[in-house]
């Protein structure tokens, strides 16, 4: 019989503190490397309903989750996303010790001053370059003085933030060193990642695929990259830049994988676990809700997916294969 009160622990002996929930699979952007421009979105009727991300999301607080992420898609485009915020808040400093999210900043300046209203600390941003016709043409329809206008209300209302940079080959390549710069400059930390295999997009993923070992080697020829332990719960890898005394992160799922000290698991919006980004691996959360007014089908299948967490994902950039994982990354969540 599960314990309800027993934290979440893998066979590899990893403690499941980090819990990313999708609120919704749809984006006010269609950004290249991310999604098709004409993508099909979900059935409403599919997707949890906001008490159900609640309830789901409680029960994971429960069992021993610090940290909880609310992303997408783009959560901010959730309908009465607000009142969910709101709700969530009341665990702070009652089993969870951080509230964020993850967004495009296209709705920031609406809604920044009711993050930081509910508890919100500190949220990630992502934005790939500071030219606005290189951003509407990556978003396909952002609009990047919107973003900065949202930008600006965050640190306004006392929001940390930091920007979360996907490193495209012959794209932003060549704008890296400006954006560090720029983020720092700011007061904002800033974590280049690697563009994965997920979802077909309508591209070659290795016609964008930069390794991050490349851009760190360029980047030492003009900035002190001093490796320091910080850690915010997730897979970035951190150095301190002494020229700028900002914070730098690297995720390198394909030139480095983080999988040894994985701490975390994805829902998404139709209530799927997904104990690791690169499997295809899940479990249905969904239906133990809506069957029993309890939530012992709901702790009994969360204990059952966690026993099956693997040990890493298989990822790979190869020109002739098809993506890692098929489905995109806007239904799993960033």
């Amino acid at each position: 019989m599960t314990d309800p009160a027993a934290n979440l622990v893998d066979p590899f002996g990893r403690a499941v503190t980090y819990l990313r929930v999708s609120v919704t699979d749809r984006c006010d952007f269609r950004c290249t490397y991310c999604m098709a421009e004409d993508m099909t979105f979900l059935p409403r009727k599919d997707l949890l309903t906001l008490e159900e991300i609640d309830r789901l999301s409680s029960a994971f607080i429960q069992r021993g989750v610090r940290k909880l992420r609310l992303t997408g898609g783009e959560p901010l485009v959730r309908r009465n996303v607000m009142s969910l915020i709101q709700s969530l808040s009341r665990h702070l400093g009652n089993g969870l010790d951080e509230l964020t999210l993850t967004t495009n900043g296209s709705q920031l300046h609406r809604f920044a001053d009711q993050l930081a209203e509910h508890g919100m600390k500190r949220i990630n941003v992502s934005l790939d370059t500071l030219d606005a016709a290189k951003f509407r043409f990556l978003t396909r329809w952002g609009d990047y003085h919107q973003v900065m206008r949202g930008l600006d209300r965050a640190v306004r209302a006392g929001l940390k933030i930091k920007i979360n940079a996907v490193a495209l080959r012959d794209v932003n390549e060549d704008e890296i060193e400006e954006l560090l710069r720029w983020a720092h400059g700011r007061g904002f930390d800033l974590t280049l990642i690697e563009t994965m295999p997920l979802g077909e997009i309508g591209t070659d993923r290795t016609d964008q695929y930069l390794p991050l070992s490349l851009v760190r080697t360029r980047l030492s020829q003009h900035f002190t990259l001093d490796d320091i332990p910080d850690s915010t719960g997730g897979p970035a890898r951190y150095v301190r830049v002494r020229e700028t005394g900002g914070r730098l992160g690297f995720i390198t799922p394909m030139t480095h994988n983080f999988c040894e000290s994985c701490n975390r698991v994805r829902v998404t919006c139709t209530g799927t676990l997904y104990m690791c980004l690169g499997q295809e691996d899940a479990a249905d959360l969904r239906t133990p809700m809506r069957v029993s007014d309890t939530d012992d089908l709901l702790h009994a299948a969360i204990d059952e997916a966690i026993a099956r967490k693997p040990q890493g994902h298989d990822f790979a950039i190869d020109r002739n294969a098809a993506p890692a994982v098929s489905r995109h990354m806007s239904a799993t969540g960033g």
